[in-house]
């Protein structure tokens, strides 16, 4: 490659990402950040989730196995509608691992063995942080007139919830 065609290249992948946004520069910089920092954890809980739906054991393996395997899918699904809304608004979102080991405030999980009772419940409170996560994210939308990431999270703050719900539920012993 030629030294002007390599300049060329290097012009362009230094170039600044300047898609159109009715948010103010301010307000754009703020909810973006706010939402890589919620895609971080997101994928963090996706892929705990997951951690715990491959080390499940016990008498309740089949159901809780397939709970978390489909919490998981929800969990992974929101991730690329949340890192377009970063983008529609002008901004950069997550670009690795790296970055979003920056990011997280949920914490991993690396243990070697964690008792079915104990994944539920850990899983069931990193679902809640999330949603206290996502409805600090939510104000910061209502601060800046942003209603379409607003109406977003009000879904994923459900859907959030739900899994919480159902990882009590499924912990409880039946008392």
């Amino acid at each position: 490659m030629d030294a002007t065609k390599r300049q060329e290249l290097e012009k362009r992948r230094m170039a600044q990402l300047a898609t159109p946004s009715m948010l103010s520069e301010q307000a754009s910089k703020e909810i973006t950040g706010g939402l890589n920092m919620l895609l971080a954890d997101i994928f963090a809980l996706y892929l705990k989730t997951k951690n715990f739906h491959w080390h499940m054991s016990g008498p309740h393996f089949r159901d809780y196995h397939l709970l978390l395997d489909d919490q998981s899918q929800q969990i992974i699904a929101i991730t690329d509608a949340v890192a377009e809304r970063v983008r529609k608004i002008g901004g950069a979102t997550l670009r690795s691992a790296g970055h979003i080991g920056e990011l997280q405030r949920l914490s991993d999980n690396d243990s070697d063995y964690v008792t079915p009772a104990d994944m539920l419940a850990e899983l069931r409170e990193d679902n809640l942080r999330l949603v206290g996560f996502m409805l600090a994210t939510h104000e910061l939308c209502d601060e800046h007139g942003d209603v379409a990431t607003a109406s977003l999270l009000e879904n994923w703050i459900d859907e959030a919830e739900q899994r919480a719900w159902f990882l009590f539920e499924s912990g409880r012993d039946g008392r």
